[in-house]
């Protein structure tokens, strides 16, 4: 009889679980329902994980498909809302015309919460402290000479390092990104530090791992799944590898803090943390300062994490459009030489004298679209959009890959060309809807010297090397590897150097 009961019993709970999952899963089935009619139109969410799976499975595809919904989008990142803005219209009435309400970060991405507890620029929330933080980084990079001839001199010996490791391997097979992520990186290390690395310097190889590690992550399917279950943070796990690769960038920074401060001249600031630490010296005294190693620490980080991948990324797909449209390439380089010869290297005041190359650079980046849905946004406040009502920390993204490739701006959107950025007089003009840099008051921090960047790398290169495919190679799938950011597969070039008897 007592077996009975206890198989009976047994029974019971298994039969109140089943019963208790269903009355979630239906509950959660009629949550969605709600959600959906009250936000704009979306790809329909799974239960409990949103539409993750979708991006998961097909992240080009995904992408794509956003704009069918119209200038709007919803999609759930687990069961939080995240609204995409489609058109150029709408993503300027939101983050120009309504940026006060459109400029946040969300509370809700657990994964950048835990990671740098709301220091820094980048992911900083919108209010005093990103305030004083963005203002003093803008200031203090004008002050290092972003935008100003030394910083173009800094570039330009960075190319001739660039150029030459790139001709070491000379009608030889190999992988472009390390050389292209050792001389973007370096103008950063330049900017943070003070100096420069030689390429086989063991710090600086270090430093590279661990950035292009935390990268990686990022943007592996571990940082989607703790987005939706962030308890798993006092688990073991894969998930664990994250924090710690961001303790020994961390560490990596603190260690340069140190470092600066046994050596600083007052008088002299080197560089941004020499900057920096002089500025926690003189805010010590007001009580609203923001200024202390944390945000120092972080604010370091930032530069590096955007000031550094997104222009490697964008020169790596830059080779594969230029080998793959080597007409292109070729009236690029003809452009240069007749107007610089082989030997005077490019500056910013070239860029009219060179519209095509410059068009061409510009086109780089709208093919490339590294960003395909920019840095996520929040909204601060209650607010209206299009007769939608958007609670306050609701998730804003902006939709770059179709205004970047939508037929109502764009002469050529599915193809590059470089004649999407010439007038009828061949000059150059930039179109209103290239906003590869974002709009409103969270723009690129670094849009300047990626510009510079940009622009110089990629002349001095067409000016001294002609890139091709190796034999029996292909261009690798354009849909890319979509993470933290739009990466090309790896993929293996031929350099042959040029000079005045070709």
């Amino acid at each position: 009889m007592g077996s009975v009961l206890r198989i009976l019993d047994l029974n019971s709970v298994v039969l109140a679980l089943v019963l208790g999952l269903i009355f979630l899963v239906l509950f959660e089935i009629m949550r969605i329902h709600v959600s959906r009619g009250r936000t704009p139109p979306g790809p329909r969410p799974f239960p409990f994980v949103g539409t993750i799976p979708h991006v998961i499975m097909d992240p080009a595809g995904c992408v794509r498909s956003f704009h069918q919904y119209g200038e709007m989008a919803t999609m759930f990142l687990g069961r939080q809302p995240m609204i995409t803005l489609n058109t150029l219209q709408i993503t300027k009435e939101a983050l120009v015309q309504d940026a006060s309400s459109f400029s946040g970060r969300p509370a809700l991405l657990p994964i950048t919460e835990w990671m740098i507890k709301g220091f820094g620029i980048v992911m900083a929330t919108f209010g005093h402290s990103w305030r004083q933080q963005r203002r003093f980084a803008l200031h203090t990079l004008r002050n290092l000479g972003i935008g100003k001839k030394s910083m173009e001199e800094r570039v330009l010996q960075e190319g001739r390092y660039l150029i030459a490791m790139m001709l070491k391997a000379e009608e030889t097979a190999f992988d472009p990104q390390h050389v292209i992520q050792n001389a973007v990186f370096n103008i950063i290390c330049s900017i943070v530090f003070g100096d420069r690395f030689e390429y086989d310097n063991k710090r600086f190889a270090h430093l590279l791992k661990i950035l292009n590690k935390h990268f990686m992550l990022m943007a592996s399917a571990t940082g989607q799944i703790f987005s939706i279950i962030p308890f798993i943070k006092h688990f073991p796990g894969p998930h664990q590898k994250m924090l710690r690769n961001v303790d020994d960038l961390l560490g990596f920074i603190r260690e340069e803090v140190k470092e600066h401060r046994q050596t600083i001249d007052p008088e002299n600031p080197r560089d941004f943390i020499d900057a920096y630490l002089l500025e926690i010296e003189k805010q010590k005294s007001r009580e609203d300062s923001t200024f202390h190693e944390g945000n120092m620490v972080m604010s370091a980080v930032d530069l590096f994490l955007a000031g550094t991948d997104t222009t490697a990324t964008t020169i790596r797909w830059g080779l594969i459009f230029l080998m793959e449209n080597p007409e292109v390439q070729e009236r690029c380089h003809e452009e240069i030489v007749q107007v610089l010869g082989y030997d005077r290297l490019p500056c910013m005041d070239d860029r009219d004298r060179l519209p095509y190359t410059y068009a061409a650079v510009h086109e780089i980046q709208r093919c490339a679209n590294i960003v395909p849905f920019g840095v996520v946004h929040a909204t601060t406040q209650p607010t209206k959009l299009r007769g939608y009502d958007i609670p306050k920390g609701t998730m804003i993204m902006t939709n770059f890959t179709r205004i970047l490739s939508d037929e109502e701006h764009w002469k050529s959107p599915d193809t590059f060309n470089p004649e999407n950025f010439l007038d009828e007089n061949g000059h150059f003009y930039k179109p209103e809807a290239f906003i590869a840099f974002s709009l409103g008051p969270r723009a690129c921090l670094g849009e300047t010297l990626a510009r510079t960047e940009l622009f110089l790398f990629i002349t001095s290169l067409l000016q001294r090397i002609h890139f091709s495919w190796p034999p029996n190679s292909q261009c690798p799938h354009m849909d890319g590897i979509i993470g933290a950011l739009r990466y090309p597969h790896p993929y293996k070039i031929t350099c042959r150097s040029r000079d005045a008897k070709d």
